[in-house]
């Protein structure tokens, strides 16, 4: 890869000076937690002024409507914030997809609610890392951009959604209608506290299945009952018989059941699948209603499926890989070691990769412990991520493919 230019070099001093963390202080000091709507509404005006310094549209989205089943096994609506979504130059010759997410894990009566220094450069915080130090390198990266000679040749959308991390089912059309005829994408998932990025990830899906048995009196005619708890229990060892090195299998929770006296008439079974790779996906899913089958003949019961694979496999293919590749170079560049390994989480990069295009999805500032009270993000780290994204699409304007 050839030495930085001079203009390189004054794009990347540019992306360096914004004040990051002022923004990240800002935004992190709102509760979005995904069902926090207010606060949601609250942090989306914030980025929506922030990013309103690029040229083109700056709007917000309104999110799809997503069902889900409650304890009482009805099927509920669940109300979304918006998201939002910057569009500058949709013209140009190359053609970029960054993302990332306003929502945090913590809700609004979370303790995890401030700000506070763990040693001089690592700031604890909801959301530092995971992901609004991703968003403030995001909008650094892109302000530095502007002024680039290479500015023309690259047009860009950027989503932020509102729903991430439950699992971007109110923001999963608009990813795949953004994500077309994009070049390459970035997503801005924190990378880990050595700066290790996330290579192939699995899939995953959470199902609910619905089981309606009959009830009677656990004494006097329990035989005339069908005992859905039981079935259940059932389900959830069947299912959890199907782990492999290729498929990750969660049951996570049972509903149902009641006083001591009744035989428990309907119970619903949570399971999280995590599949490997798109065969293994396809095979889950086949057992999973296998198995469903199974128990509704044995026991009789009736069985309903709720949910779906939201995340399909991201495996490391060859466009995916000469992507990692240029981030590798551009890092190596600026004194960055840049390495990736597979992991077992999932993120918005998968729903990117399903629509053919190559994507890093750990672009973010170096941080951990996500998803505790324990979060930090690396002060230092992010200047050194606003450089690493700018020179990338730099490379990206001139090479004109990933």
């Amino acid at each position: 890869m050839t030495a930085l230019t001079a203009s390189e070099m004054a794009t990347l001093e540019r992306a360096a000076d914004t004040p990051m963390l002022a923004a990240v202080e800002a935004w992190a000091a709102v509760n979005s937690g995904t069902g926090n709507l207010a606060g949601l509404k609250t942090i989306a005006g914030m980025l929506a002024d922030a990013f309103a310094v690029l040229p083109g549209t700056v709007r917000l989205v309104e999110p799809d409507p997503v069902e889900s089943v409650d304890a009482a096994g009805q099927v509920q609506t669940i109300v979304r914030g918006d998201h939002l979504h910057v569009r500058v130059r949709p013209d140009a010759p190359v053609q970029l997809l960054l993302t990332g997410h306003m929502d945090t894990v913590f809700p609004a009566d979370h303790p995890f609610q401030f700000l506070t220094w763990r040693e001089p450069g690592v700031l604890n915080g909801p959301g530092t890392a995971d992901m609004k130090g991703g968003i403030a390198v995001i909008l650094a990266a892109l302000t530095a951009l502007e002024a680039s000679p290479l500015a023309p040749r690259i047009g860009y959308d950027v989503m932020i959604n509102s729903d991430e991390e439950t699992g971007s089912h109110a923001s999963a059309a608009l990813i795949a209608e953004l994500a077309k005829g994009k070049a390459a994408a970035l997503t801005y998932e924190p990378a880990l506290p050595d700066g290790t990025l996330a290579g192939a990830r699995p899939g995953s899906g959470n199902f609910s299945v619905s089981i309606h048995g009959r009830s009677a009196h656990a004494g006097r005619n329990p035989e005339e009952g069908r005992n859905a708890l039981i079935a259940a229990a059932d389900l959830a060892l069947r299912l959890n018989a199907l782990k492999s090195p290729d498929l990750k299998v969660n049951p996570a929770k049972i509903d149902g059941g009641g006083p001591n006296n009744v035989v428990p008439d309907q119970a619903i079974l949570r399971v999280n699948m995590r599949p490997a790779t798109p065969a293994a996906m396809a095979a889950a899913e086949a057992a999973l209603r296998d198995a469903m089958a199974a128990v509704a003949r044995e026991h009789d019961v009736h069985c309903h499926l709720h949910g779906g694979f939201n995340r399909p496999p991201k495996p490391l293919d060859e466009p995916a890989t000469r992507l990692f590749e240029l981030v590798r170079d551009c890092g190596a560049l600026l004194g960055i070691a840049i390495d990736w390994k597979a992991t077992g989480g999932v993120c918005d990069g998968n729903n990117i990769a399903a629509c053919g295009v190559p994507v890093v999805d750990t672009m973010g500032p170096r941080g951990g412990a996500i998803h505790s009270a324990d979060e930090f993000l690396i002060v230092d780290s992010l200047p050194e991520r606003a450089r690493l994204s700018a020179l990338t699409m730099l490379r990206l304007a001139e090479r004109g493919t990933a």
